[in-house]
């Protein structure tokens, strides 16, 4: 054992296994290190931090440590700090704020004009603002809170993926005209030749650009650092990789931590293939597999480990530990939601250490149920990156004014925001003759009076006034299931979510909900003061939690988090995994992932709960419960049937588009020529002999294989 890790286990207490203390030694060249569940990463990077300052002598101001969130940064910054408390900070921060500091140095340098429109309050010229406006203008209807995070999302996963702009409109869209709207946005923040909105992902394509282009810029943000180390590096994106690949060219000296089996961002632009060609793209890299696990139970990480190796675009790892069997992974399947909600409710009950108890799930709407019931009860809890949107869904805000509607039927204006969300098939231009209709009085005479109607429109109109007269004296739950059957709107929200590209099923999810919600009240006033109460509850949940409070997180948020007892709840057929990740093997892999990563935050206790009936339909579990039902049950991975095979992801040849400058013959490369490496940068061919090809830069020598230069076009000529 080196004395450094002697020192450190006196002073600290803190001993390394094997693997890590080498990755703290392999401070030279490029490091992949694969690090599983609970294996210490964090610990192993600072200490890798440490080791260079006081055994290689190596200048703080010469080390950057890049993190995949602010929080992640100020953790690291305390850590190392407990750690190593005489000596000096070291530069922790995210690939966001180093890509602001090289975009705001190239557009000074080139006189440009900037000003940033997202992290900031600027009402005209924000991007949502922005994105709004176009929405609009395009597609002539407003833009709910959903469209536009779905909207935004997309378009960042564009910048990210290096997809050019003149494609925008050919990829899959996640409603229609997106393209277009992407492309319109892009119009917008350039359109004025010396002056240019940034969002945050412009700070990363530019910042990548410049490195590209600008050589004297380049060198000088190069020479800054002689060690770079990028954590969470499996949720970065192509453009992310591309900006170290620059910084890194003259020294090669980068440790990338990932872990493969947790890349669950690809929806946003991250790329795990990217990992599994790293020596590819270094190709004298060193990897090693941090596959200790220190956190889980011996049942969670043997069963965990077995399920993750169905995926098959993946690093072969094998995760252990040396902790003690607790008990078997719970598998429950639940006679109906209710049943399941009532069970949790139950055990948290029975829960001293709430704090560490966490309900996991996929999607933001399966909180709600336990918000409510949790609120009810008494019981604290902590919302975890909350997203309070469900209280202010466009479902939810027309269902209340539906129950506005009744209080008084003379309200045109109410009657205005939800006739064409009746099933009655009426224009816009019939809604706003009625609304300069100068007559008065109960709003279905107005209108019928103000338009001319077809008979089966004229029929359901009155229908519906027959349905308004009962409904004040209804409980909120029958007045839910009459706007959505007998009123028609469940009917309307199906034609928009085929129009817009909704998922129906979200829609009528949340319908359920509060239904659910309503059912013990008894006024429509109370329903509403209600989801206030909720709503209120949810923010007070995130931003300033009671102490020993339950965690309620979707499986996205929860990754880097761990607690004694976890429940994964709603692990239904359709949901984890969606119908979409069913059709797509890259999907399906993605979300075997996702639940992965809800598996291994678990220590002691790992429920896996789902229900067989949902509001009187018959509901199939997850398929990845019958993958773990299997592992426990044999001991290894179920082996894949001929139908899955087919549908197993293959292999993407490359994540990023081959340079078209790229040199292809190897009549091209000539000895004394000066040339650009994708990684290393400018330098002279020294020798070529036996397809072996010998570059010396400016501050190493590299020795390639001729073919795979020349097939992956990683050299262009000077």
């Amino acid at each position: 054992m080196d004395t450094f890790f002697k020192e450190k286990y006196e002073e600290m207490g803190i001993r390394l296994n094997e693997v890590q203390q080498r990755a703290v030694m392999a401070t030279e060249g490029p490091l992949l290190l694969l690090a599983c569940p609970g294996s210490g990463k964090t610990t192993t990077m600072i200490m890798r931090i440490g080791y260079l300052i006081e055994r290689k002598n190596v200048s703080p101001n010469r080390i950057k440590a890049i993190t995949f969130s602010r929080a992640s940064a100020a953790d690291m910054q305390v850590r190392f700090e407990s750690f190593f408390p005489h000596l000096p900070k070291v530069d922790f921060s995210t690939i966001h704020s180093l890509a602001f500091m090289i975009t705001r140095t190239y557009l000074e340098k080139i006189g440009k004009r900037y000003e940033l429109i997202e992290g900031k309050q600027h009402p005209q010229f924000s991007k949502q603002a922005i994105l709004k406006r176009l929405y609009k203008e395009v597609l002539k209807e407003d833009c709910t809170e959903d469209e536009l995070a779905t909207l935004s999302t997309f378009i960042s996963g564009l910048k990210n993926r290096f997809i050019p702009k003149e494609n925008w409109e050919e990829v899959a869209q996640p409603f229609r005209q997106a393209g277009v709207i992407a492309k319109k946005y892009e119009q917008v923040k350039t359109k004025q030749a010396d002056f240019l909105y940034v969002d945050f992902d412009d700070m990363l394509v530019i910042a990548e650009e410049a490195l590209r282009i600008d050589d004297a810029l380049a060198d000088h943000f190069r020479e800054r650092y002689d060690y770079l180390m990028t954590d969470e590096s499996q949720d970065t994106s192509l453009v992310q990789h591309k900006i170290v690949e620059h910084l890194v060219a003259y020294h090669g000296n980068l440790c990338v931590v990932a872990d493969d089996d947790q890349s669950i961002y690809t929806w946003r632009g991250a790329d795990p293939t990217y990992l599994l060609q790293f020596q590819q793209v270094y190709p004298d890299a060193q990897i090693l597999k941090m596959e200790q696990n220190y956190r889980s139970s011996k049942d969670i990480v043997e069963t965990s480990a077995h399920f993750i190796q169905r995926n098959v675009a993946r690093y072969p790892k094998e995760m252990f530990t040396e902790n003690k069997k607790e008990k078997p992974i719970e598998i429950r399947q639940l006679p109906t939601r209710k049943d399941q909600l009532d069970f949790v409710m139950y055990e948290l009950l029975n829960t001293e250490r709430l704090s560490e108890t966490a309900i996991l799930f996929r999607n933001n709407a399966s909180s709600t149920l336990y918000v409510s019931e949790l609120h009810r009860r008494g019981i604290p809890f902590y919302m975890k990156d909350a997203d309070d949107r469900f209280f202010n869904h466009w479902v939810i805000e027309d269902i209340l004014n539906f129950m506005r509607l009744s209080f008084n039927l003379e309200r045109k204006d109410i009657f205005a925001k939800i006739v064409m969300k009746m099933d009655l098939y009426v224009s816009r231009k019939m809604v706003t003759k009625f609304e300069h209709s100068s007559q008065n009085g109960n709003v279905f005479d107005v209108f019928l009076n103000a338009n001319v109607l077809n008979r089966r429109q004229v029929k359901k109109l009155k229908d519906y006034q027959k349905g308004y007269e009962v409904l004040p004296d209804m409980r909120p739950m029958r007045v839910i299931q009459l706007i959505r059957h007998d009123l028609g709107y469940e009917a309307s929200i199906k034609n928009r979510a085929e129009k817009f590209g909704y998922r129906f099923d979200h829609l009528t999810e949340i319908l359920d909900t509060l239904e659910s919600i309503a059912m013990p009240l008894r006024t429509m006033i109370e329903f509403a003061e209600r989801l206030k109460q909720l709503g209120e509850a949810v923010q007070q949940a995130k931003f300033d939690p009671q102490e020993n409070a339950v965690t309620l997180s979707t499986l996205h948020s929860a990754k880097g988090l761990e607690f004694e007892q976890v429940f994964m709840i709603d692990l239904q057929k359709g949901i984890i995994p969606s119908d979409e990740d069913e059709e797509d093997g890259h999907l399906l892999e993605e979300a075997r992932r996702l639940f992965y990563v809800g598996m291994t935050r678990a220590k002691k206790r790992l429920a896996l709960l789902s229900y067989a009936e949902d509001d009187g339909k018959k509901k199939a579990p997850s398929r990845f419960i019958g993958e773990v039902r299997y592992v426990q049950a044999n001991g290894k991975v179920q082996q894949e049937s001929k139908r899955h095979v087919q549908k197993a992801p293959k292999m993407k040849k490359a994540s990023i588009p081959l340079n078209p400058n790229g040199i292809q013959q190897i009549q091209e490369l000539k000895i004394g020529h000066t040339v650009l490496h994708r990684v290393f940068g400018k330098g002279t061919i020294a020798s070529l002999e036996d397809m072996k090809l010998v570059i010396q830069f400016e501050k190493q020598q590299k020795e390639f294989d001729v073919r795979f230069i020349l097939e992956n076009r990683l050299l262009e000529h000077v």
